[in-house]
């Protein structure tokens, strides 16, 4: 009978939460710059033209949430390393050119629209947008690699055992196929 304080065989990786998990971790931290993003906006456009605005904005809160997202939405444990910065820079700008065409639209309708309508088409643009980066980021950017499997550290029914500081393991344990085979005398 096993005892139920035996040590669980670990996993190389954390499992990453679920679809549902992650989205609302998006909405929470996604949506929570993409508020303070929509306020920085047009306080920052009084300055320089809209679209500038806009794009400085956009590239500091793509910075904040892609490490947001890395450690907290898709539970990877680590910061966002340069790769998934590029890919989640890629759908960060399908989120401007989105923000930036409904602006544009809505500038060419209506010439001078209030501040309550442009928050309006700027927030619907960007939770349009928002929704497209998660499925981006979900099944590209943050997926584990294709081809990885959790592997457990425990085989054939063998414990891995720590060793003390700077001893090395036997290289007959780290061959992919088993033991090193025994030649007969």
């Amino acid at each position: 009978m096993k005892s139920p304080l035996a040590p669980k065989p670990e996993t190389a990786a954390s499992a990453s939460p679920g679809p549902i998990a992650s989205f609302l971790r998006f909405v929470i931290f996604g949506g929570g710059v993409g508020i303070l993003s929509s306020f920085a906006v047009p306080l920052l456009a009084m300055t320089m033209p809209w679209a500038v605005s806009n794009a400085a904005i956009t590239i500091a809160s793509t910075l904040l949430c892609t490490e947001l997202h890395a450690r907290f939405t898709f539970a990877k444990g680590r910061s966002a390393g340069w790769r998934e910065h590029w890919q989640s820079a890629g759908s960060a700008t399908a989120a401007y050119l989105t923000t930036s065409v409904a602006i544009y639209v809505l500038h060419a309708v209506q010439p001078s629209p209030g501040t309550l309508t442009e928050q309006t088409v700027y927030l619907t643009a960007s939770g349009l947008a928002g929704t497209g980066r998660f499925i981006i980021l979900r099944l590209y950017v943050f997926a584990g690699r294709h081809g990885r499997t959790t592997q457990p550290l425990t085989q054939q029914g063998t414990k891995a055992m720590p060793l003390p500081t700077g001893m090395r393991q036997p290289s007959y344990t780290s061959r992919p196929n088993g033991p090193r085979p025994q030649l007969a005398a």
